[in-house]
């Protein structure tokens, strides 16, 4: 049992499948960790995972120190390392007597494995703190009593109950330190250990809500966990071990690639290329680590855990129940919306339905923002700002933070453009931050100007290169540039008086803000893209389930891992409130034609729902709106067109967005 903050001992709070409501802990938060394993051979056979050669010329190297710095340059409070030794007897016994697992912050670390000895082996954790809770500092690593490591990079909105004075990184800690060390993939939960019936990792970690990314060493088991939540909210990429690289590695972020300095060598680029790093699939896994009889050394089980918690598996499979509509309900639908839109003001208008998404999404921000009672203990005028377009998803969030969050604290809408005023996200968040202030007239709303020209940005995009891998085309680069400079929040916002805002004024400013509330997930679920107008066209209702479908099941590998990297470099957090669990709940209670109507124009039947949410936060421009992606609204990607294909229409005929990026040919 570990000490709390007061020195009295704690006990582990009551895991419940329901919400932890909008209680909030207090403590610290991560903004990156890493794992580096070395004197392991790693079995991958249950994983479908080969070790072999990466095919490549190039033989790619990360120690370290390039891990500590990746970390650290995102300006964490803290960084700690720990560094764990197993050793053997020289009688190559496997009993448990022979093994001596000492914690220490000065080992030898080995770059590449190669020159350690079959009687050692060594795990080194890594954990970068940025602090956006209370005011007593925490670092991790994490070690308790029983020699048990952790690092997470997470936040805890439900399912695990932890008190308003509890620090949620030491409630988790507690949790997982009295787990059975059953080895099992078939865990049972009437495991003996110490003479109870207890809970595995898996249990543990299969309750949380929110995102999370966690590494954990159980010293009872000899047995290394690992993994990130269920849709791949928090960054965690993977180095497999390699014939060159027997090593494996685990890291939030990759450090900065040789290839970014070495313009004679193609990064990724098919299979001509290497691919040191991959996104690791969201789910939790082992490795219980053993001392073979044959040779004496260590050997590593990799095996992936079933979810057991039942609700979250069924978010998982993203089954609706009603998905074709009967003629009659249709026209029942169609109806209702279209009476809504000509009495806009009555709130008998709005259906029950709407109503559960809007308390849904609600009650996600409160979750999100709730912690304004010790924003103060920083004096920080500015605790949340939200990635801003003017668009459908922005101006709910924004809408939703404002209901959330403290009057006193003002609120940073940071918009990226790359056409100065003329860009369409920027004239779309002009009329936005107008309508917040019809809508909101006693908050201080602060639209802040990021303007950016991509010629120009020559440092800063080999920066986000290294961010978005292994992401790897331009599309990616695109959105992570964008990402990028909005996370930093430098621009310029217009000057303020007593008697109103004078347009004609500006001033350069910087967001302190070092939590972003990002829309994400609002497409894939409510039918956004035009891909799901395509193949709602060709299939129907049937297959735009489908398609909705994999979007939410993909949304971790296409979307989350990047954001999340390219955000949290300048030490800020990204939070999605779409991607709550209750509001992915709630929304798939719905039937699919209230969630969209793709008869319907744009502008109108995609994101049904949302555009009814919009409405009833008298949100009436915002309602209306069209989708448009960042790379387009803030026009990356025509300036990136022209760049590196010539024209706009050369990049279409090419598929610009799919296409690899050729590192050399980008800076040449």
């Amino acid at each position: 049992m570990l000490p709390s903050r007061h020195g009295q001992e704690s006990k582990p709070s009551k895991i419940t499948e329901k919400s932890a409501g909008i209680e909030r802990a207090a403590g610290n938060k991560m903004c990156g960790i890493a794992l580096l394993v070395s004197g392991i051979r790693i079995d991958l056979s249950a994983l479908s995972i080969d070790s072999v050669s990466s095919s490549s010329k190039i033989h790619l190297v990360f120690s370290l120190d390039d891990l500590k710095a990746a970390l650290e340059r995102r300006g964490p409070d803290s960084l700690g390392t720990k560094k764990l030794l197993l050793s053997l007897h020289s009688n190559n016994s496997i009993s448990e007597n022979s093994w001596v697992s000492p914690v220490n912050e000065e080992s030898h670390v080995l770059d590449d494995g190669s020159n350690i000895s079959e009687s050692f082996a060594e795990l080194v954790f890594l954990g970068a703190t940025l602090q956006l809770r209370g005011v007593a500092p925490l670092s991790q690593p994490l070690v308790d009593s029983s020699g048990n490591i952790l690092v997470y990079n997470g936040e805890m909105f439900g399912g695990i109950e932890v008190g308003s004075d509890d620090n949620d990184t030491e409630i988790l800690m507690q949790y997982l330190g009295n787990c059975c060390s059953c080895r099992s993939q078939e865990h049972k939960t009437t495991c003996d250990f110490n003479g109870q019936g207890k809970g595995s990792v898996a249990d543990v970690l299969s309750v949380i809500k929110g995102p999370w990314a966690i590494i954990y060493w159980q010293e009872s088991s000899k047995t290394l966990w690992f993994g990130r939540d269920a849709f791949g909210r928090r960054s965690l990429v993977v180095h497999w071990p390699t014939l060159e690289d027997p090593r494996f590695l685990l890291s939030s972020v990759s450090p900065t690639s040789p290839s970014l300095q070495d313009s004679d060598f193609e990064v990724e680029n098919g299979t001509n290329g290497i691919r040191f790093w991959e996104e690791l699939s969201c789910g939790i896994y082992s490795m219980s680590v053993d001392a073979t009889k044959s040779d004496g050394r260590f050997l590593g089980d990799i095996k992936k855990h079933e979810w057991t918690n039942v609700m979250l598996k069924e978010l998982i499979e993203w089954e609706r129940v009603s998905i074709e509509p009967e003629p009659t309900q249709l026209d029942f639908s169609r109806s209702r919306t279209l009476n809504a839109e000509h009495d806009i003001n009555s709130s008998s208008s709005f259906s029950v339905l709407a109503q559960n998404v809007l308390t849904a999404l609600r009650e996600s921000m409160m979750r999100r923002v709730s912690l304004h009672n010790i924003y103060q203990a920083r004096k920080e005028t500015v605790p949340v700002a939200v990635l801003f377009s003017g668009g459908l998803d922005s101006m709910i969030i924004a809408a939703l933070l404002e209901q959330c969050l403290d009057p006193n604290y003002e609120i940073d809408l940071l918009n990226v453009s790359f056409d100065g005023e003329s860009a369409p996200d920027r004239i779309s968040a002009e009329a936005g931050v107008k309508e917040l202030r019809r809508v909101a007239p006693l908050r201080r709303w602060r639209l802040v100007h990021i303007d950016a020209d991509l010629s120009k940005l020559t440092w800063e995009t080999k920066r986000v290169l290294s961010l978005i891998n292994p992401a790897n085309t331009y599309m990616d680069l695109n959105i992570g540039i964008a990402l990028w400079l909005a996370a930093r929040g430098e621009g310029w916002t217009c000057e303020e008086h007593d008697n109103g805002i004078d347009e004609d004024k500006h001033v350069n400013y910087t967001s302190g803000a070092r939590i972003l509330l990002v829309g994400s997930g609002a497409d894939e679920q409510c039918a956004g893209y035009g891909r799901h107008r395509t193949k709602y066209r060709h299939e129907s209702w049937l297959g735009l389930h489908e398609e909705m479908k994999l979007d939410m099941q993909r949304i971790w590998k296409r979307n989350l891992g990047r954001d999340d990297r390219c955000i949290a470099d300048s030490g800020k957090e990204a939070r999605f409130p779409f991607l709550d669990e209750d509001v992915i709940r709630t929304l798939l209670d719905i039937p699919l034609w209230e969630v969209a109507d793709l008869d319907q124009p744009s502008g109108k039947g995609d994101k049904k729902i949302l555009r009814e949410v919009a409405q009833m936060l008298g949100l009436h421009n915002a309602a209306v709106l069209p989708k448009r992606a960042i790379q387009f609204g803030s026009r990356i990607a025509r300036e990136s067109n022209r760049k590196n294909f010539g024209s706009n229409r050369a990049a279409n005929q090419a598929s610009a967005g799919s296409v690899v990026i050729n590192v050399p040919s980008y800076f040449s």
